[in-house]
C-alpha cells in the first residue's frame, strides 16, 4: 500500500558571517531516495517554501549520483503553512545546522509535529533534525520528548565541528533538559532510537537506518491512516 510522507527541511542558510549552512544533503537525499523507491508520495516542505538552502560542505565530488536528482526537490519546496497532517502517514526531518535555527520556533511545524505524534503517525528526525522537537509541546502541556528515548547529534560530535559556540543551543543538552532519555553512541557511528512512533537518529551516518525504521513501521501499519 502506498504511503504519504512529509519531509520538512530548514530554510535557514547562515551561521555567522562567512559561514553558510542549510540542509545536510545526504540526510535529505538518502531518505528521499529510499521513500521514492517504495513508490510512496513524498512532499518536501520548509518554513518559507521555495528554494531550500543546502550546506555547501555536504556537496562534493564523492557524492552519490542519486543525490543530484533528489536535490532538485529542494528547488521549490512547499510552504508549511499550506499543509496539514491529515493526508500524511509520517513526517521526516533531515538535519543540517540550519535546522537548529528555524525549526524549533516555527509555530506551524510545532502544531504539525504535535498532530502527527498524537494521531499515532510516525515522527522521524535525524542528526540536527530533532532540533525541531525541542519546541514541540503536546496537548497536555508536556514536551513531546519528555520521558522518550531519543537520539540526535551529540554534544561531543558538535564539539568536533568547531561550531558549538555559534549555535543557539546544544541539541543533546537541550533534549536532556526537556526530560528526554538521550541514548548516545560513539561519535560518527550509526545509531537510532525508536520509542513508539518517535524515531530519531544521531548523525549523517544514521540516515539510512532511521529511514529503514520508518519504512518498517509504515509497512507494518504503524499509523492511524
Amino acid at each position: 500500500m502506498s504511503k504519504n510522507v512529509l519531509m520538512v527541511v530548514t530554510s535557514h542558510s547562515h551561521i555567522h558571517e562567512g559561514k553558510t549552512t542549510g540542509i545536510w544533503l545526504s540526510e535529505f537525499a538518502e531518505a528521499y531516495t529510499r521513500f521514492n523507491e517504495q513508490g510512496w508520495d513524498v512532499v518536501v516542505a520548509s518554513p518559507l517554501g521555495g528554494k531550500a538552502p543546502v550546506d555547501p560542505a555536504s556537496v562534493g565530488e564523492e557524492m552519490d549520483p542519486s543525490f543530484a536528482e533528489a536535490a532538485k526537490k529542494l528547488d521549490n519546496t512547499m510552504k508549511l503553512n499550506d499543509l496539514s497532517h491529515e493526508r500524511f502517514d509520517a513526517i521526516f526531518l533531515p538535519g543540517g545546522h540550519g535546522a537548529m535555527y528555524d525549526l524549533p520556533t516555527d509555530q506551524k511545524l510545532q502544531s504539525l509535529l504535535r498532530d502527527f505524534y498524537e494521531s499515532g503517525k510516525v515522527v522521524a528526525a535525524v542528526c540536527h533534525g530533532p532540533a525541531a522537537l525541542v519546541g514541540t509541546v503536546l496537548s497536555d502541556g508536556s514536551p513531546l520528548v519528555a520521558g522518550k528515548r531519543v537520539n540526535a547529534f551529540t554534544d561531543r560530535e558538535e564539539a568536533e565541528t568547531g561550531l558549538a559556540s555559534h549555535l543557539p543551543f546544544l541539541l543533546e543538552s537541550r533534549l536532556r533538559e526537556l526530560g528526554a532519555i538521550f541514548v548516545a553512541a560513539p561519535n560518527w557511528t550509526t545509531h537510532y532510537e525508536a520509542d513508539g512512533n518517535l524515531i530519531t537518529g544521531q548523525n549523517p551516518q544514521s540516515t539510512v537506518a532511521v529511514t529503514n525504521a520508518v519504512i518498517d513501521q509504515l509497512q507494518k501499519g504503524g499509523t492511524s491512516s
